[in-house]
Formats: C-alpha cells, structure tokens, sequence
C-alpha cells in the first residue's frame, strides 16, 4: 500500500510569534549578560516561556543566535536595498560618494549587536564545526549585497573587476571603522574618516565602464 511521504512542519502564526518573541528575549540577555554566561532558562524567563518552548523551536543558544544573526542580516539587507532603490531609475542623482553615503547611513553602528557578535564570534572561533557554518552564512550574505554594490556603481558608470576582493575589503573596512566608531561614538571627524575611507575602497576596486553610453 502507498503511502505518503511526510510533510514539512508548518509554521503557524502562534509558532513563528513564539520564535520572535524568543529571539527578542535572547537579544536582551545576550547584551546584558554577555553569550557565554547566558542560559536557556534566562532566555526562557526573559520571553515568558518554558524550555519546552525553546526546545520546540531551537536546539541550542548557538542555533537561537544564527537565527538571530539571519533576522539582522535580512533587514540590513533590505535596509541597503531601499536606500539604494533610485539609483537605477534616477542615475543622475547618485555618485559613488553618495552611494556609500546612503549605504552606511543603512547599515547602523550598534554596540549591543557588536557585543553579542563579538563573543559570539569568540565562542565559534573555539569550535571547527560552528566556525565553518559562519563563514559559510558570511560568505552567502556577502554574495547577496554584492550584486546591490555592483547595480549601485553601474549606475553612476562603473563596473568592478573581482567582486569578492572588493566583498572582502568592504568587511575587513567595516569591522575595523565599527570599533573606531564605537570607542568615539561623539567623534565626527572618526565618522567622516569612515565614509571617505569606504569612497576610496569602492573607487579603488572599480574603473569607469567604458562601454556604457
């Protein structure tokens, strides 16, 4: 007799507003008792939820943070999007300097996110298995705004050579100016320093496309 094959679990409203409500919670804990002394059950009291809860939805604190980081990934991501959104129909009003401009003005420097990445980064750098699956998720956001970067500069008549050495510089340029950023936070000059800074990295990895009319 047929029979057939099981299907995927639904997400109900109620399942993904438990999920929510948890990655919330965990945010707050993280921030103000630092990753590695969270818990399970800090996270639980903090949401209004039992373990049973947490357990139906993640497996550990490593893959509540994963999904954490996937929540602000997507809404940088969609961030950069609209403040980008003209420069294909409005080329006229873009420059390199003002699409680096919007880009970073979409991309907000928080000290809460930064802690908690910060020693979540330190806790994965200790274990192979969870280092490999964020450079991977790293990699995959990094392939996702980069096309963004690309429309963006062939709207002003640009075009880029080698994507992921500009990807690579682009992140090593945003981590290194974040701690500046967030040891001056009052610090106008460190702040303008920064956008510069991006405006030269761009220019640097892309030319003037020569075959654009």
């Amino acid at each position: 007799m047929k029979t057939d094959a099981p299907r995927p679990r639904r997400v109900t409203k109620r399942r993904e507003e438990t999920r929510q409500r948890l990655l919330d919670a965990a945010g707050e804990v993280f921030a103000e008792e630092g990753f590695g002394r969270s818990t399970v059950e800090q996270v639980c009291e903090r949401a209004g939820f039992t373990r049973g809860a947490f357990y139906s939805n993640f497996t550990s604190l490593d893959e509540l943070f994963l999904a954490m980081w996937e929540r602000q990934s997507a809404l940088m991501l969609d961030s950069i999007r609209a403040s980008l959104a003209d420069s294909a129909t409005r080329p006229t009003l873009m420059t390199v300097d003002t699409a680096v401009e919007r880009v970073l003005a979409a991309i907000p420097v928080d000290d809460t996110w930064y802690r908690i990445t910060a020693e979540f980064t330190a806790h994965a750098l200790r274990n192979p298995a969870l280092k490999r699956v964020m450079a991977a998720r790293e990699d995959a956001i990094l392939h996702t705004i980069l096309p963004i970067v690309e429309d963006a500069l062939a709207a002003v008549g640009r075009r880029v050579a080698d994507r992921n050495a500009l990807g690579r510089a682009l992140v090593a340029l945003h981590d290194g100016t974040t701690v500046q950023i967030l040891m001056e936070p009052e610090n106008e000059a460190v702040r303008q320093a920064r956008q510069r800074l991006f405006v030269t990295v761009v220019s640097s990895y892309s030319s003037t496309d020569t075959n654009r009319r």
